[in-house]
């Protein structure tokens, strides 16, 4: 088990709790405080009370409290288990630098998530050196992913966001609260790109992308080393975009006739990872194809019976080069060929 202390507000400086009521700062700074002393110092309950010359009840209740207001963040770390004999057969047919293979160990979708979360977020902290640019889509997978992480303080990197934003339901699947995320985990700096992902015609697309800001972001992705992007479906009951209501079910239709099975940062591909000439693609503000496949590293995250094909296809089309999957989503690909 991992406690995490941390003395970051929430958004806009404030804590909220169950019942919204705000926390002063100076009340949080104490709570993160005698968090860090009990988790990172090993100190027991009553040494703190002596300490701080509170009582041995005040600092339990000052601990609940603190794990109620988010200052103390505790993930069970479940041993993972791996198929290494799936990432040798992988890395082999497809020609990946790194694979990681998760034991099929629960049918539950989210749990699977997790899982893979924790898998990646280990692919992530071997990964990131000191100066680097670290680029970052969207996604629950990569959601999963970057609350995994731990602090990993590296020197002069930077995250960029590289998809518009969904303005999601979820933001904390979204690119900018991704961004921001990470960068934190990392001890980085980070841009946002502050332009919708989906916009109405390709005339309002050429003006976002010559806006300054935006191209400013988007042309981080040349000098990018590594890239994190969660593989989409076009499966209705396990596609991001369909669920958050960006596309329908009238264009997902379209694009099963057109050949898509999945998607990377919303840009469609086919069995064979060719990205498809579509109408959408046209409308959507993000890292172009070129740009993507010049970055030396792409760590793509899915898995389950629904990502089968939409892995299949980015494993053929390399439009990534490291994969976290799990065994189902491997053994399907590695059948297929």
């Amino acid at each position: 088990m991992i406690a995490r202390s941390t003395s970051s507000p929430g958004e806009n400086g404030q804590a909220v709790t169950d019942a919204a009521r705000p926390v002063p700062e100076a009340h949080r700074e104490l709570l993160a405080q005698i968090a860090e002393l009990y988790y990172d110092g090993g100190q027991t309950q009553t040494q703190i009370a002596t300490l701080l010359r509170y009582s041995r009840s005040m600092i339990s209740r000052y601990l609940t409290e603190a794990r109620e207001l988010g200052i103390v963040e505790i993930r069970i770390n479940h041993p993972v288990q791996r198929r290494l004999d799936l990432e040798a057969a992988l890395k082999s047919a497809f020609g990946l630098t790194t694979v990681r293979v998760l034991t099929h160990t629960s049918n539950s979708y989210p749990s699977i998530l997790r899982r893979l979360g924790g898998l990646a977020a280990d692919v992530v902290e071997e990964t990131v050196k000191d100066g680097d640019i670290v680029g970052i889509t969207w996604g629950v997978s990569l959601a999963e992913t970057v609350a995994a992480m731990r602090p990993t303080g590296r020197q002069n990197v930077w995250v960029a966001q590289m998809i518009g934003s969904l303005g999601a339901r979820n933001p904390d699947n979204d690119g900018p609260e991704l961004a921001r995320k990470l960068a934190r985990a990392l001890g980085a700096e980070y841009k946002t790109l502050p332009a919708p992902l989906f916009v109405d015609s390709i005339q309002a697309r050429d003006l976002f992308i010559k806006d300054r800001r935006v191209s400013e972001v988007l042309g981080m992705a040349k000098k990018m080393r590594v890239l994190l992007v969660g593989i989409g479906t076009i499966d209705l009951e396990y596609s991001s975009l369909f669920r958050e209501a960006f596309i329908s079910r009238e264009q997902t239709s379209q694009l099963v006739k057109l050949g898509a099975v999945g998607d990377i940062a919303a840009r469609h591909f086919d069995l064979d990872g060719k990205l498809l000439n579509t109408v959408l693609g046209k409308h959507t503000i993000g890292i172009e194809e070129a740009a993507l496949r010049n970055i030396p590293v792409r760590i793509g995250i899915a898995g389950g019976a629904a990502k089968s094909a939409a892995v299949l296809g980015a494993l053929r089309g390399k439009l990534i080069n490291v994969l976290v999957t799990d065994e189902i989503a491997a053994t399907a690909a590695l059948s297929a060929g």
